[in-house]
């Protein structure tokens, strides 16, 4: 069997899509992105995509996973394809690749549809391609994208389209924004049946969440206690007092301990600290954010509480988790 009956086109397809990949890229939203176009290549019996990779000078790049993945242009010989999505590195802070920024800006002049999947949205927004667009990253990198770029507007769904730019918060959404971008360019009978040959049950459109139901993720059903939950995820940066919380999901201070300790065998106060300081973790890890600037935007008033707080939970201080 040829590639082109398993879906793989080489040549003469009606649109040819270009990925550019950086190096210590994430593989599961690149592949998530392009097997839906092989699939629509094998599902409809027509060369309707090819794709190519590009990286920054035509090297090989290496995923996150530690798998290789060849390039078949840089980004001074690449031609002119009809759509090109930008996969950013693990750490976007650390990417500084000009040659790549003048390319996508040249890229963007000819009007084609530019994304950015996952970090990728942050080299977009680099290059000065999302300025005025409404447009979304993955939750873990959201507060880097938000330092980094305090005038874009990021929302946290799935995916954002908003004229020509797509972008993607990441994973598996990736396959979702391509069959939606399938289902446009050749209607939704090939949409779903692309989906249903990847065993996908449901295409996720824009304007829906990233990230799964408070009630899945904790396994809890009470609803004081799912709303407390969300109250809490939504104030981060300016904790709600145990009072507060009670007040607001309607029940008295001492009910909603007892809720805590039945159900997650904790109480808010410590459910609420390990929340803030997980989310200062994942802030340490993928931005380039002062440390002071951490534990402000994750509601510690100093620099001194956080480190103590930090490191009588994790072991290490702040700092020394950023250089490990």
């Amino acid at each position: 069997m040829n590639k082109a009956q398993y879906g793989a086109i080489t040549e003469g397809a009606e649109r040819e899509i270009g990925f550019y990949i950086s190096d210590n890229f994430s593989m599961l939203p690149l592949i998530s992105a392009v097997e839906p176009l092989r699939i629509a290549n094998r599902m409809s019996r027509k060369p309707l995509y090819q794709w190519s990779i590009v990286t920054e000078n035509g090297a090989s790049v290496f995923a996150t996973n530690g798998m290789a993945l060849a390039a078949k242009y840089a980004v001074d010989n690449a031609p002119d394809f009809a759509m090109i999505f930008v996969s950013g590195p693990y750490e976007p802070k650390n990417f500084n690749h000009q040659l790549t920024l003048d390319w996508l800006v040249r890229q963007s002049k000819r009007g084609i549809v530019i994304g950015g999947i996952e970090t990728g949205c942050h080299i977009l927004a680099e290059s000065g391609l999302l300025d005025g667009i409404q447009c979304t990253t993955h939750w873990e990198n959201r507060a880097e994208f938000v330092e980094a770029f305090p005038k874009h507007k990021v929302s946290s769904d799935v995916y954002e389209i908003d004229g020509n730019r797509v972008t993607c918060s990441g994973g598996a959404v990736s396959m979702d924004m391509m069959l939606y971008i399938i289902e446009q360019h050749h209607g939704h009978e090939l949409a779903a049946s692309v989906a249903d040959a990847m065993i996908h049950p449901n295409i996720r459109h824009p304007g829906e969440p990233q990230r799964m139901h408070i009630q899945a993720r904790t396994g809890v059903s009470h609803p004081a206690l799912l709303e407390c939950i969300e109250l809490m995820e939504a104030n981060i940066e300016q904790p709600l007092s145990p009072n507060e919380l009670a007040r607001l999901v309607e029940v008295s201070k001492r009910q909603l301990e007892r809720l805590f300790r039945r159900y997650l065998n904790t109480t808010p106060a410590r459910y609420y600290l390990t929340m803030r300081l997980d989310a200062a973790r994942k802030m340490l890890e993928t931005s380039a954010m002062k440390v002071i600037d951490v534990a402000v935007a994750c509601g510690f008033k100093s620099a001194g509480h956080f480190s103590s707080r930090y490191y009588s939970s994790y072991g290490v201080t702040p700092r020394d988790a950023r250089k490990a």
